[in-house]
């Protein structure tokens, strides 16, 4: 159940093309259309900039460089202290 309100002024035209589609989906209203297009779109955006896409070349040499690697450096264990200290996970 929604709690949470949103007002919003738009052109008339925007509008219009809005219920429109909201029909043509049969939606029940134009606030179930435009909540269902902020969901979808935030759930994009979100899943976009969480993640990365490498190509398998890059993943590759990212691997090798992980499994050649020596024991951390004071600067590498003081920047890890100082991520956790500032909550970084």
């Amino acid at each position: 159940m929604a709690t949470t309100r949103l007002d919003m002024r738009l052109d008339q035209e925007i509008k219009a093309k809005a219920e429109k589609a909201s029909a043509l989906l049969g939606l029940k209203s134009l606030t179930e259309y435009i909540v269902k297009l902020i969901d979808e779109n935030a759930t994009q955006v979100i899943a976009q900039h969480e993640s990365i896409i490498v190509e398998n070349d890059i993943f590759d040499l990212f691997i090798s460089a992980c499994e050649k690697t020596q024991k951390p450096n004071k600067a590498l264990l003081d920047a890890k202290s100082f991520a956790k200290k500032q909550g970084i996970k």
